[in-house]
């Protein structure tokens, strides 16, 4: 496999592109769609969360958290198969490019998407470099629900819109759930390793029961949104999204049951149910448009 690969971790870009994704369907139902706007938005969400993998490629490595008893996909500086130097440019590259590509952004969306946008920039360094790392005090999944699903679903809608809108908020919070819980499952798996170096989590700070707990509990919340909103305003297209049921079901099962390595196959499951259910509940707000 190209070293790149395992740097950047194309299996969690979905965590980045989906809560575009449905922004651009919220869009889309309230007839507010800008194809310029919403594809800007998308790749520099792509971008962020590539830049975020390498950055955090580098720190775990600093850090003491990537050793050889790591439970998860190897990473290219611990294993040798990248120079830090190498992977830190790789990051500055992808941050250079969302930066000056979110410039239009800034022109379609004035001074609040640029405050947006540094703050992200600062976060996804923060998170696991600098003095005080955000993933090791425990804050790493309030930092995934924020930027992997509020800010990049309600951001996506504003700069088509030019409004902030309640109901993207309340949409936000569907890839909010998954985005975390695909952190959590990740910090859930690590608690071995995380704990004997300081990296605090929050699986670390909680244990392993109560963050499977948590899991479920946010998995059931992911699932009550669009039901709710369905029930409320009587958007039945909206009860698409029970499609996605069975995966949950699969999810729930095994977060419950697995331990150690197959913990990645949680992971998975859980970046697929962040696709399949965004992308049912975007496909219902489509339906509903053009009905």
């Amino acid at each position: 496999m190209n070293p790149w690969f395992l740097a950047i971790r194309p299996k969690t870009l979905p965590a980045g592109a989906a809560p575009v994704l449905l922004g651009m369907a919220l869009a889309f139902a309230d007839g507010v769609f800008a194809p310029l706007p919403a594809l800007a938005a998308l790749i520099c969400a792509v971008l962020m969360q590539i830049a975020s993998n390498l950055i955090n490629d580098v720190y775990d490595f600093r850090n003491g958290a990537d050793t050889a008893e790591r439970l998860g996909p190897p990473r290219a500086v611990a294993s040798g198969l990248l120079s830090e130097e190498a992977v830190k440019r790789g990051a500055w590259i992808a941050a250079i490019l969302a930066f000056c590509l979110g410039q239009y952004l800034v022109w379609v969306g004035g001074w609040q998407i640029f405050a947006i946008g540094v703050i992200a920039l600062i976060t996804a360094w923060a998170y696991t470099g600098g003095p005080l790392p955000l993933a090791y005090i425990g804050l790493g999944e309030v930092c995934a629900f924020v930027f992997f699903g509020v800010v990049s679903v309600c951001g996506t809608y504003y700069v088509q819109s030019g409004v902030w809108s309640a109901k993207a908020f309340v949409f936000s919070l569907v890839p909010a759930f998954w985005s975390a819980n695909i952190l959590l499952v990740n910090n859930i798996r690590d608690i071995p390793t995380d704990s004997a170096v300081g990296k605090n989590t929050l699986a670390v700070r909680i244990g392993s029961r109560a963050a499977r707990l948590l899991y479920c509990v946010a998995l059931v919340l992911a699932f009550c949104v669009p039901i709710m909103y369905a029930v409320w305003r009587s958007e039945w297209w909206l009860l698409l999204s029970l499609g996605a049921l069975p995966l949950a079901v699969k999810a729930y099962r095994s977060v419950i049951k697995f331990e150690g390595r197959t913990m990645n196959d949680v992971l998975l499951q859980t970046v697929r149910l962040l696709i399949v259910h965004t992308a049912l509940i975007s496909c219902a707000l489509l339906a509903g448009r053009m009905m």
